[in-house]
């Protein structure tokens, strides 16, 4: 693999050359901050299709056809330097202005489920706020990702960027992992992966901006539109396989609406098991299954597969148009209780409403990361939110409208519900500065 665009071959010498270009970008003024991220959009534009259509290649998880739309989302909904803009108070004692400065260099680690949609969101952040990045990206997405940083990197120097403002190593390990979150010259960490990631950055003396795991809950109530929430749930559910964390993975409906609502996602593309195949894909999906009302061990050679190669492992065979597999399962059941990433729906029935938020609630393990709810009662929908408590929390839709595709409000694909800053963006990766002027500057 080539080194230059931004490719170094060891941590040190990235994390070096990220700070050359970080001391050089901090001369150029704010107006080059603007060129340099529209360079880099119109880049990850032209470029994103490709990109995505090498992460399903490299990766074997996901469809390329989702990774489009993933990319072209956070090329065109991460905020920009727009996000900075300064608070200014004035009155009788005088005048305030608080600005938000760069820290320098931000180490970020980025995962094999969303390797290019989080390198190019966390970059265009991250130079929108004046900063420089040094990536470790997973090494099962390492080809794909090394390209998109290449690619970046000559977007930023044919604006006229510093070469380097983002770099990343031709060979990621752990332990490269492992010297990002301990480099001396990097103050600050974006962490988008699992627990055990997650755990070692938050060891660390860094301010860490922390993205972790999700096991989001969708309610469906007596009121709701059960047509429209069988369709939005299979479409959530099974996009890209349901390799994202924010993706819908159980579905708690109220007994007196569930044959309408399984109905309605198998109208809409979802194959529902029987109860005999049930028990043969369980023993398929899972390495152990752990004890009632608790997470399983899930297969990893099926995490972000299709449903229909899914179904194949137990001698089911079903047409390309069907995206999600259903399950109807006690609420005790394993797939409850797990984040297991791939296109397979546990339906759960329960008496009323507040049954199903308790359940809810509970087996979304308190990540606080997203959840749903499909029902037409203002009341409903304000209580299950306050239960919930979590970083993204939709109504009425897929999941993914709570990242705005579909739906209104930015987009991040690093979403810090251990930390608490939600979906990160440039803010979240600036230092906040205050100034005073006492007794003038007031001009009304």
């Amino acid at each position: 693999m080539e080194l230059g665009d931004g490719i170094h071959p060891t941590i040190d010498a990235a994390v070096a050359a990220a700070r050359r270009a970080f001391n050089s970008y901090s001369e150029m003024g704010l107006e080059t901050r603007r060129t340099l991220v529209d360079s880099m959009r119109s880049a990850m534009l032209r470029e994103g299709e490709r990109l995505a259509y090498m992460a399903a290649e490299e990766t074997g998880i996901g469809r390329a056809e989702d990774k489009v739309v993933k990319n072209r989302l956070v090329t065109t909904k991460t905020p920009g330097p727009e996000d900075l803009e300064p608070q200014v108070v004035t009155g009788d004692a005088g005048m305030m202005i608080t600005e938000y400065a760069p820290y320098g260099v931000i180490g970020s680690i980025t995962p094999t489920t969303n390797p290019t949609s989080t390198i190019i969101n966390n970059s265009i952040a991250m130079v929108s706020a004046g900063n420089a990045v040094v990536f470790n990206v997973h090494p099962n997405a390492s080809l794909v990702s090394v390209e998109n940083v290449k690619l970046l990197n000559r977007a930023i120097v044919a604006a006229g960027g510093p070469s380097d403002l983002v770099t990343a190593i031709p060979h990621p390990t752990l332990d490269s992992a492992r010297d990002v979150m301990n480099h001396p010259d990097i103050p600050v960490l974006l962490v988008t992966g699992g627990p055990g990631v997650v755990k070692e950055a938050l060891k660390t003396s860094k301010k860490a901006i922390t993205a972790g795991p999700g096991n989001p809950p969708a309610v469906v109530d007596q009121t709701a539109d059960v047509e429209a929430a069988g369709r939005d749930i299979v479409r959530g559910a099974s996009f890209d396989n349901n390799v994202i964390c924010t993706d819908e993975k159980t579905t708690i409906v109220v007994d007196s609406v569930a044959d309408r609502l399984v109905q309605s996602m198998t109208a809409n593309g979802a194959y529902r098991l029987k109860d005999h195949e049930l028990k043969r894909l369980e023993r398929v999906i899972f390495r152990e299954t752990g004890p009632p009302n608790k997470p399983g061990m899930v297969n990893p050679d099926l995490i972000g597969k299709s449903a229909g190669r899914i179904l194949s492992e137990i001698g089911i065979n079903v047409d390309d148009d069907v995206r999600l597999v259903v399950a109807e399962v006690p609420r005790e059941h394993n797939l409850v209780w797990t984040e297991q990433m791939m296109p397979v729906m546990p339906v759960v029935r329960v008496n009323n409403v507040d049954d199903a938020i308790d359940l809810a609630v509970r087996s979304e393990h308190g990540f606080r990361h997203t959840a749903s709810i499909h029902s037409t009662n203002v009341d409903t929908i304000t209580r299950m939110a306050r239960a919930m408590n979590c970083s993204i929390f939709v109504a009425n839709g897929p999941n993914f409208s709570g990242l705005g595709e579909g739906g209104e409000g930015f987009t991040s694909f690093s979403i810090a519900s251990p930390t608490g800053e939600g979906l990160s963006r440039p803010r979240h990766f600036s230092r906040a500065r205050r100034v005073s002027v006492v007794g003038a500057l007031r001009i009304v």
